[in-house]
């Protein structure tokens, strides 16, 4: 058998050593983990995530504006709106009454309450041939809005467990009386208890304009409180505590219609 010549056995060990030395480092980690857990992001305490989203909108609103004196009579707007600010329902809680201005409001006022629901805003048109119940419209709902983001307003019952059913929006008849119309609506709940009165028409003009801006919110507070129209009348407001209840009673009649 040949010999193997001991410089051919030198290069055959050196060749030896450089391949594992090669291999060593090949097996080294491409990347090291405590580096790439330090380079990820890191969220900053009490910042919520994308995934998590904002958090929950505020409760709706209900605001009633200032009461605007006009040319024939006084006009106020109250209105509700949305966590977001997107009004969901308008109303004029007084509009000119007595005559002619009695056919000019029933025509004028439920345009411009749909006016404001679709514009969201205090920027609607005048209703021809009721300009000056439009301008005070206007006035009013905007300085409804202005309050947005104050404490809600409105007589309302103190949350209460769910009674069950649905609850329900009811209008009384419009009472006349002494000094002029009264009509309630009021909300119950499924179980029949109010949990909002308002009166949507009340005496104005002059005197009768104080005494219902003193009366009526007493009144609407007195009807959550008692739960029917067994209430007081207010001290200096007969007439009109008479025709709130007289409306009043004809509303909850009419519950569960």
């Amino acid at each position: 058998m040949k010999k193997s010549h001991p410089f051919r056995r030198v290069v055959l060990a050196g060749a030896a050593t450089v391949s594992g030395i090669v291999l060593l480092l090949s097996l080294k980690p491409a990347s090291d983990p405590a580096g790439a857990a330090q380079a990820a992001p890191q969220q900053p305490a009490g910042v919520p995530s994308a995934q998590g989203g904002a958090g929950a909108a505020a409760g709706p609103q209900t605001l009633t504006g200032e009461v605007t004196q006009t040319e024939y009579g006084p006009v106020q707007v109250r209105v509700t709106v949305d966590g977001s600010g997107r009004i969901t329902r308008a109303e004029a809680v007084q509009a000119p009454s007595g005559g002619r201005s009695t056919q000019v409001s029933d025509t004028a006022v439920p345009r411009l309450n749909r006016s404001t629901m679709s514009a969201g805003s205090a920027d609607i048109d005048t209703v021809s041939g009721a300009t000056y119940t439009s301008e005070g419209y206007k006035k009013s709902l905007q300085s409804a809005l202005d309050r947005a983001g104050g404490a809600q307003e409105g007589a309302q019952a103190p949350a209460a467990p769910d009674g069950g059913g649905e609850s329900q929006t009811l209008q009384g008849e419009a009472v006349q009386t002494e000094y002029g119309p009264v009509q309630v609506r009021v909300t119950v709940d499924g179980s029949g208890r109010i949990t909002r009165a308002e009166a949507v028409q009340a005496p104005s003009g002059g005197r009768s304009t104080q005494v219902s801006d003193t009366a009526v919110p007493r009144l609407n507070q007195n009807a959550v409180t008692a739960g029917s129209a067994d209430i007081d009348a207010v001290s200096g407001a007969t007439y009109t505590s008479e025709g709130y209840r007289k409306s009043l009673q004809s509303a909850l009649d009419g519950a569960g219609g």
